[in-house]
């Protein structure tokens, strides 16, 4: 049976962090990228260790492209009014392989479950503003062989043409060019390979990964 093809997906663009001030508590929130839910739970044990003093440190996580795992955590917070509402988030947003860590130091003044909900779900929305997504796409990765005389302007062609340059590897027999073409365009790539070097060059299938590309709202 055929292996499906991947799915493009969104996640971090990096790991950062936000603060927010609620009526006098300070709610941090810290992301971070993580690729399975061991690595989640290794970044919020260090979290809970770095902020240790703070009154609580909720979590939530979502991993996995295609089979989606997920938890959350109030750690001492009525129920539901912090852990859920973070994943909710990350739900919301559509990003995976993404942990979310918000730590509150309460500033003495009880904010109620509803305004619970909306500081701890509303410091996750605005880290995930600060730190930005991106979106991953799968792509099939193909090597061009070129001659040294040839391969810089092949190069050059490709990223005019919007093929992804993964990597050059330089051998004294030339040059082979790592490109990322998205799967559905391996055929039309091949065909405008053949016309860009006049059919001498060929690409060969050697694996698959992803490129990332600036994700917004707005997109």
């Amino acid at each position: 049976m055929p292996q499906p093809v991947p799915r493009p997906y969104l996640t971090l663009r990096a790991d950062g962090s936000h603060e927010l001030e609620v009526k006098r508590s300070r709610f941090i929130c810290h992301l971070a990228r993580v690729g399975d839910e061991e690595a989640a739970q290794e970044f919020i044990a260090g979290i809970r260790k770095r902020y240790w003093d703070a009154r609580h440190n909720c979590t939530a996580f979502v991993v996995g492209a295609e089979q989606r795992r997920e938890r959350s955590n109030d750690d001492g917070e009525p129920g539901g009014t912090a852990g859920v509402p973070m994943l909710e988030v990350l739900r919301r947003r559509g990003v995976t392989d993404t942990v979310a860590v918000v730590t509150r130091y309460f500033g003495g003044v009880l904010l109620g479950a509803g305004g619970l909900v909306r500081a701890y779900g509303g410091t996750v929305s605005a880290a995930l503003d600060e730190v930005g997504l991106v979106e991953r796409r799968p792509v099939a990765v193909l090597e061009v062989a070129a001659d040294h005389t040839r391969a810089g302007r092949l190069e050059n062609e490709l990223r005019a043409a919007g093929y992804t340059v993964r990597e050059l590897h330089y051998e004294a027999a030339g040059v082979r060019i790592e490109v990322g073409v998205p799967a559905e365009r391996v055929a039309a790539f091949r065909t405008w390979l053949a016309e860009a070097s006049g059919g001498a060059a060929e690409a060969v299938a050697v694996g698959e990964s992803f490129v990332e590309v600036p994700w917004s709202d707005l997109s």
